[in-house]
């Protein structure tokens, strides 16, 4: 858990960087499901960052200048909305148990927020991520302007906020780490559970409860994102989550699924054959994905280059591609002329964090950018192989993705989810080990 002092210390962070002008972020609203149904509720992430709040309808407000101010407006309190939804802080609790310096009902922000803006030369907002807010922030500032024949000015620029909060949210502290290393290690006990319960006959939906059955059972809050229980053929579809096939002896099982625990999410990939034992075409494909990971892995250390682990992961790839008769041509043809875009398809990874494809720039000034210590992303090279004329028969419909996590240290890299097995070897004696 991540104390509230570490959450001061990230406003006032952002105060420095802004050095002046007033921030306004608000969390994410609550959803419809259908009717007067609602999805379960998540936090904004960047606004959680900030303050560690978790209830909808709430907005920080940060005045920075010599004195910084963090303001936080949310619900208040109301012991009859509580018997039907549960705890909520109200203003004074929150104020109190967040470390903000002042909080107010939520009510009473589009009052205040005029009187906030006025004579402040810059306003740090998400313009664009929402309408409604967009219109809300255009109003603030308008009722500011009415004011101007007083002798108060309105801000005379518009800052995209995430621009700064981007590159603080890119660099994880030890604390940020723990949670991601306890993340993985959920997710690597659900992926462990899923392969032994995996048989012939079994569905894909049966395989994805046991992975939220671990979650939960576990203490992780949600899925980080939906589940890919893809078997045979399915594997070749990247996105694939339906999750409703029966799975076929002789098939492999891709599972791409992790959990989010207290707003930090993991992202795991593991492949493995449904009756226990890889077939020769099934093996080969596997470890030639195993070694351009490890490729790319070995890439993972301070001063490294974003693209520098694709690049690693690419060259094994295709050069395996010209060996198992799927690229024609030397490895440099092959290479320049993408002949293996038709079995690898994506790059190698991206940045994990409060999202599972968490934010931060790949490039700076349009170069890669240096990996440093506190970035985490994964690791994840693949190939699918789809039926054609001029592929190998014996090859047709495999699919095969493996991924970690890994941090950047200070003299390499962690893989945070070393805990799944990922071995031909050590893959085969779990699967057979579940059948003793």
């Amino acid at each position: 858990m991540i104390e509230a002092t570490t959450y001061r210390q990230r406003r006032l962070h952002l105060a420095k960087a802004m050095a002046g002008g007033v921030a306004v972020i608000p969390t994410a609203p609550e959803r419809t499901r259908n009717r007067d149904s609602q999805h379960p509720y998540r936090f904004d992430s960047y606004f959680h960052y900030l303050t560690g709040f978790a209830e909808p309808e709430a907005v920080l407000v940060l005045v920075a200048g010599k004195r910084p101010r963090s303001l936080l407006f949310c619900r208040e309190k109301h012991p009859e909305r509580e018997i039907w939804d549960g705890f909520r802080y109200g203003p004074a609790a929150a104020q109190e148990a967040f470390g903000f310096e002042r909080a107010y009902p939520i009510a009473k922000l589009d009052t205040m927020l005029p009187k906030l803006l006025a004579d402040q030369e810059s306003l740090f907002f998400h313009l664009g991520a929402d309408s409604e807010w967009d219109a809300r922030a255009v109003s603030w500032l308008n009722r500011v302007r009415e004011q101007v024949r007083s002798g108060v000015s309105a801000p005379s620029a518009i800052r995209d906020v995430r621009v700064l909060l981007d590159d603080m949210r890119l660099i994880k502290d030890a604390g940020e780490i723990a949670l991601m290393r306890r993340a993985a290690e959920i997710s690597a006990a659900a992926h462990i559970r899923a392969m032994k319960v995996t048989r012939p006959g079994a569905t894909e939906h049966e395989v994805e409860a046991e992975l939220l059955h671990e979650f939960r059972r576990r203490g992780a809050q949600s899925p980080a994102y939906p589940a890919i229980v893809a078997g045979g053929a399915n594997a070749c579809v990247l996105h694939y989550v339906a999750n409703n096939a029966p799975l076929r002896d002789g098939d492999l099982l891709l599972i791409d699924a992790a959990c989010e625990l207290d707003g930090y999410a993991a992202d795991i990939t593991r492949t493995f054959p449904v009756n226990g034992r890889f077939s020769p075409a099934q093996k080969d494909v596997y470890q030639l994905v195993l070694a351009a990971q490890a490729a790319a892995i070995a890439q993972v250390a301070p001063g490294k280059h974003w693209d520098e682990p694709h690049q690693a992961a690419l060259r094994v790839l295709a050069q395996g591609g010209i060996d198992l008769g799927l690229c024609r041509g030397s490895l440099d043809e092959v290479l320049e002329k993408g002949g293996y875009k038709r079995f690898y398809m994506h790059k190698t990874g991206h940045w994990l964090g409060m999202d599972v494809h968490d934010v931060g720039d790949y490039k700076r000034n349009r170069e890669w950018r240096q990996l440093e210590p506190g970035m985490t992303l994964t690791v994840e090279p693949g190939c699918y192989i789809r039926p054609a004329d001029d592929v190998p028969e014996h090859f047709w419909n495999i699919g095969v993705r493996i991924e970690d996590d890994v941090a950047v240290t200070q003299d390499g890299c962690e893989v945070l989810t070393h805990g799944v097995p990922k071995s031909v070897a050590a893959i085969e004696e779990l699967l057979i080990d579940k059948e003793k």
